[in-house]
């Protein structure tokens, strides 16, 4: 469904792989829009642990981001782990802040890490730094990300980051579909549906 109404987007990041994909999903949708960046906090750790630290973490982009730049839709997209009981898995959120305050959460790119890996972060290594350390890349969360490496390319860090970006915006596309929702509420995770692991 075209989104005649989006002129302006605002991406809480200047990462390339993060506006590649908003621009990707908005050329299908608002091919009109101009999609920009901004550097916006997320307010979380580097390395965000647990889906509801990554969400907040998207949160806080998407809204500063769209603030930033008087835009109609602020996007804000962030990777984390989290912990189970079977090891570490990689969890990533988008959310999609409007110009009437609701932010529309959506996720979850859930892969299992190796051990090395998940061995590294629990010191305090971020993701992306991480598989660098091991592999011996440079900076490999601006590329193809670990999903790329882990995935031996099947999925590209952009490719899942424009999934979870459809996700969040479902209620923006299908407005009749979600108009007994809340403003702000957004589909974000309430805290008894906050995974634990």
């Amino acid at each position: 469904m075209p989104l005649p109404t989006i002129h302006r987007v605002a991406v809480g990041s200047t990462n390339p792989v993060k506006l590649g994909a908003v621009r990707a999903v908005l050329a299908r949708i608002a091919p009109s829009a101009t999609v920009d960046g901004v550097a916006a906090s997320s307010g979380v750790p580097d390395q965000p642990m647990g889906d509801a630290q990554t969400i907040e973490g998207a949160t806080h982009r998407a809204h500063a981001a769209r603030l930033a730049l008087d835009a109609d839709l602020g996007v804000g997209i962030e990777g984390g782990v989290v912990e189970t009981p079977h090891g570490m898995r990689t969890c990533a959120w988008a959310v999609v802040a409007t110009r009437d305050g609701a932010a529309h959460v959506g996720g979850s790119l859930s892969m299992p890490l190796p051990d090395a890996v998940a061995a590294l972060i629990r010191e305090g290594v971020e993701l992306g730094h991480a598989i660098d350390r091991l592999i011996g890349t440079s900076n490999i969360k601006h590329g193809a990300g670990a999903v790329g490496i882990l995935t031996e390319g099947l999925v590209s860090r952009q490719d899942a980051y424009e999934v979870i970006l459809a996700y969040a915006l479902a209620p923006v596309l299908g407005t009749e579909m979600y108009a007994g929702r809340r403003a702000g509420d957004g589909g974000a995770v309430r805290g008894d549906e906050r995974s634990s692991g």
